[in-house]
């Protein structure tokens, strides 16, 4: 059974920080690609961050350096850690995992139902 599930969204101040975390199965876990995505009503999901099995990080142009995406093995959890927020970072976000395909990155499969941070 491949489950996602998303916590930790919330409303919060421009400039502060909110960690977003997600209880995976261990199936989707093991996934090759586990990432982060986002989504604003009448907007296309847009990718966030990804961190594959060997542990390489991606991150979106516009969070970069604000934003850390880590995994514990341990607990079957990925984390984003968001420091810095702005009010364009108000979104609902979604936890997601995949395949690898060589040569264009991840193939998203397993989809979370999403948690929401508001930023103003």
């Amino acid at each position: 059974h491949v489950q996602l599930v998303e916590s930790g969204g919330g409303s919060v101040q421009e400039g502060n920080s909110l960690t977003l975390s997600c209880k995976a199965s261990r199936y989707a876990y093991n996934s090759y690609c586990l990432g982060w995505f986002r989504q604003t009503p009448g907007n296309e999901r847009e990718f966030v961050s990804r961190i594959t099995s060997d542990g390489s990080t991606t991150y979106k142009n516009s969070v970069e350096g604000r934003f850390v995406i880590s995994k514990d093995t341990a607990k079957n959890k990925l984390y984003l850690q968001m420091n810095g927020l702005k009010p364009d970072d108000t979104a609902m976000y979604f936890c997601a995992a995949g395949d690898r395909v060589l040569g264009a990155g991840c193939a998203w499969k397993y989809w979370g139902q999403g948690t929401q941070v508001t930023v103003s």
